[in-house]
């Protein structure tokens, strides 16, 4: 290992543990706040669809920070003032955003492209801007361009501590009104038929997402930000069903991204915070597609080959059934069935085996004829004969087969 990375490993303990400093660690448990609100307001921006929305809204902020800073050096106040430059930043954002809906709602543009031609002009206006104001002899110039992918060691603790305080308000937002946004993301219909104010409530949720958008421009950077709304819920979609256990994890995942994205840009100082955090967010997505038990890709895969060697035992304990005293098996089914008790080492069937194929026979035959006269009537999520029939199988289908009704 050379002394350079053992150094910078050394000084990424050192910022991870909290031994950089105040400031250091005001600043990444700031981020890390900031990214605990973005997993769990982008679970709705990501259940409602509106990733490349908040794309756009991200990108569309490059121009107003600019002007932001154009315009408190032509008053005389301080240029790198954060309220400032995200109230700039959100003035624009907000527009780019209606010039895209109204080139939905008014042309024959479709969305996408809207999308496309908003975020293009608006970042293309605000890199102009940016080059503009870098020669322009003002002070605190230099730094605008951290807003493009994020430096958290160039933020300040009262940055930080701003940021922490509107990133923890925007979280409490969605606890407060966690059940409505769950309602609307689900079913809008439902819920306009329960009397919901649909329209005000989606508003909320989008004007959340604006808000962490805008939130996060210095610590993840315009480019990076809506990867931290997007890739922490796609993490967590991947380990559950529930949406509070997909926002509970979402909002750890980006927690614990934004906390070691920050920390790794304190450690490496050339190290941009926004692509240290979309990284470690990608690590927990990466895991999350391998190793979840129901969606993970080995997950599914260890599944499909347990229901292949259940299914197997079924029909070779059904053959047994028709006579058959050592039905042949492959060399994983026979691997299995002698592991379960039900062969022995010269594939003969053991008392067990013989004691088991009568139901195993039955079961089998009904799943026939389940899937022969009724096939619609079958369960999706069913195990065609694994899953015991009369648990599984609609009461008047199994009153057909077994020849019960008229």
């Amino acid at each position: 290992m050379s002394l350079a990375l053992s150094e910078a490993l050394t000084r990424l303990f050192e910022v991870l543990t909290l031994q950089a400093g105040y400031n250091a660690n005001t600043v990444i448990a700031g981020t890390a706040v900031l990214g605990a609100a973005a997993g769990v307001v982008g679970t709705f921006v990501f259940l409602r669809g509106r990733a490349l929305i908040s794309d756009a809204l991200s990108h569309a902020t490059l121009p107003g920070i600019v002007l932001a800073f154009l315009a408190g050096a032509a008053i005389g106040i301080e240029t790198r003032s954060l309220p400032l430059l995200l109230a700039g930043a959100t003035v624009t954002g907000l527009i780019g955003v209606a010039l895209m809906h109204a080139l939905t709602r008014l042309s024959r543009v479709t969305e996408d492209s809207a999308i496309g031609a908003v975020l293009g002009s608006f970042f293309g206006l605000g890199v102009v801007l940016l080059s503009y104001v870098q020669n322009l002899p003002l002070a605190g110039q230099a730094g605008l361009h951290h807003f493009l992918l994020g430096q958290a060691a160039a933020m300040a603790r009262s940055e930080a501590i701003t940021i922490a305080v509107l990133a923890a308000f925007a979280l409490a937002v969605v606890l407060y009104f966690f059940k409505e946004f769950r309602l609307i993301a689900f079913d809008r219909d439902f819920a306009a038929g329960l009397g919901w104010p649909v329209a005000r409530i989606d508003l909320a949720m989008a004007g959340l997402g604006v808000a962490v958008t805008v939130i996060g421009l210095q610590t993840v950077g315009l480019v990076m930000i809506v990867a931290l709304l997007v890739v922490p819920p796609v993490a967590a979609r991947f380990w559950s069903n529930d949406v509070r256990t997909v926002a509970l994890l979402a909002g750890i995942f980006g927690a614990l991204s934004a906390y070691v994205g920050a920390a790794a840009s304190y450690a490496l100082s050339d190290m941009p915070t926004g692509a240290a955090i979309v990284l470690a967010a990608g690590v927990f997505a990466i895991t999350g597609l391998l190793f979840a038990p129901r969606r993970g890709v080995i997950g599914v895969a260890l599944s499909a080959l347990r229901f292949r060697l259940e299914l197997g035992r079924v029909r070779w304990l059904a053959r047994i059934t028709a006579g058959e005293t050592a039905p042949h098996a492959d060399p994983w089914l026979r691997l299995y069935l002698r592991a379960a008790g039900l062969s022995d080492a010269s594939g003969q069937a053991t008392a067990r085996a013989l004691h088991e194929a009568p139901a195993a026979a039955r079961n089998l035959s009904l799943w026939l004829a389940a899937i022969t006269r009724r096939p619609e009537a079958v369960p999706v999520n069913a195990r065609f004969g694994v899953d015991a029939a009369h648990a599984v199988l609609p009461r008047d289908l199994l009153d057909e087969i077994e020849g019960r009704t008229a």
